[in-house]
């Protein structure tokens, strides 16, 4: 493997990471992951025309757990928009019934 090769590999193993940490809606670790990451991916690109079938796979398994993370995220976004929307309704609830006496 070239020296020119490694930040690929970084990046791959990078995107492990990244979905790991989005599966455990490690929100705080995905930004530090996705940045390091994309400074990896920019430096391999950087005065490239073109990719061999090895570099190819490499970059279509990193987008492929890409998309897998994303798709995590997303999750746990509905996930605590439900969890808000239960909390909003418990309080009107309570806001309604809280002031009703017992007879």
């Amino acid at each position: 493997m070239s020296a020119q090769d490694r930040p690929l590999e970084r990046a791959l193993a990078l995107s492990h990471e990244l979905l790991t940490a989005a599966n455990q809606a490690d929100f705080q670790s995905l930004t530090s992951i996705d940045a390091e990451r994309l400074e990896l991916l920019k430096s391999f690109g950087a005065g490239r025309d073109a990719l061999d079938a090895g570099e190819q796979a490499t970059i279509e398994e990193i987008a492929r757990l890409n998309a897998q993370a994303l798709g995590l995220v997303e999750h746990h976004r509905r996930i605590k928009g439900r969890q808000l929307d239960m909390a909003c309704v418990g309080r009107r609830a309570l806001a309604a019934y809280g002031t009703v006496s017992r007879r």
